[in-house]
């Protein structure tokens, strides 16, 4: 099939291009490098892609229509991801400006560049921040997410709102995933376990935030893509849902999933298995939790599950210890 992945460049479309090709899929990538963090690992990514000629790439901003509709007519694309966007809790504080330009301006210039494709299946990657204010636990798709606490998780429920009356006015199978603290290889630099990883061989001192108790659903990239993947095949078609626990629409061939595994790990074991990996203590500094950050997120795999027969399952001692093999490799540390 052909594929168009927005955000290729980046840490998870990175991951599922690569894994799309693998599978004898071609795939178009955008992606516009934005400085949010290192546009040098960016391309080092996009290096690797480019070794097969089954991936095109385009440097193009999703706020710029006409060239995301060019690089669409392009790709003639059976199957959109739409992985790009700005992301992070913390630089929402920040730069709230940049997360309406790329999620809402953007995510609308894609949900157009998708109507005119027609493709058989529109993904369209959220995040695990949209549960906000919620506490019941674990999280679930047919929660109701009415309380965001950060500007970067509002602006990711409007895309989820926005795709689905796409998704209802224009018939396009639609399916957003909610994603949980995905950590892996080639992760960007912004994210905890880089900035752990780092500090550790640099013999920095890292801020815990929560003081080490907060609880995070820690999801490998390599299960994530497969989830993904998994999900292609499975297109929503209104009326038809797999059981009581489908946030299939009533009014659209459109369903929310997450993808986590639902096993949360507080932050202190988390450091645990970097210390490990990397074979030395960390220096810490006990902080509070960030304005507007979640306490704890733990996914309900249960939707994921009865659509794929799939749940993220890579022990996170696993994972941490390919990310630190992977951050020697690149960066000689």
């Amino acid at each position: 099939m052909r594929f168009l992945v927005t955000g290729a460049a980046g840490f998870i479309g990175f991951h599922l291009t690569r894994r799309l090709m693998a599978d004898g899929h071609t795939v178009t990538g955008v992606d516009g490098m934005t400085q949010y963090y290192d546009v040098a690992l960016k391309r080092a990514r996009v290096a690797v892609l480019e070794r097969t000629n089954a991936f095109r790439f385009h440097e193009v901003m999703l706020e710029d229509f006409d060239a995301l509709r060019a690089a669409a007519d392009e790709a003639k694309p059976d199957v959109i991801v739409h992985l790009a966007a700005q992301a992070g809790v913390r630089y929402s504080i920040e730069s709230p400006r940049s997360y309406m330009e790329s999620n809402l301006i953007g995510g609308f210039n894609l949900l157009e560049v998708a109507r005119m494709a027609a493709p058989k299946h529109l993904l369209y990657a959220s995040t695990s921040t949209v549960y906000g204010a919620n506490t019941a636990m674990p999280f679930r798709e047919t929660d109701r997410t009415d309380h965001p606490t950060t500007f970067y998780g509002a602006t990711k429920k409007a895309g989820e709102d926005m795709a689905h009356s796409y998704a209802h006015l224009w018939s396009l199978p639609t399916t957003a995933f909610r994603f949980f603290t995905v950590y892996g290889p080639w992760g960007r630099p912004d994210m905890a376990l880089f900035k752990f990883v780092k500090a550790a061989l640099e013999g920095g001192t890292i801020d815990v935030h929560g003081h080490g108790r907060m609880r995070r659903d820690f999801t490998y990239v390599d299960d994530l893509v497969e989830a993904i993947v998994r999900l292609v095949d499975l297109p929503p078609e209104a009326g038809w849902p797999v059981g009581p626990e489908d946030s299939l629409s009533p009014a659209a061939p459109y369903r929310v999933v997450n993808i986590g595994g639902g096993a949360p790990v507080e932050l202190s074991a988390f450091i645990a298995e970097i210390e490990r990996a990397v074979g030395r203590p960390i220096a810490q500094r006990m902080v509070e939790v960030q304005q507007g950050e979640l306490h704890s997120t733990w996914a309900s795999a249960d939707l994921l599950q009865a659509l794929t027969g799939y749940i993220p399952a890579t022990p996170l001692g696993t994972g941490v210890a390919a990310f630190v093999d992977w951050y020697r490799g690149h960066y000689g540390a």
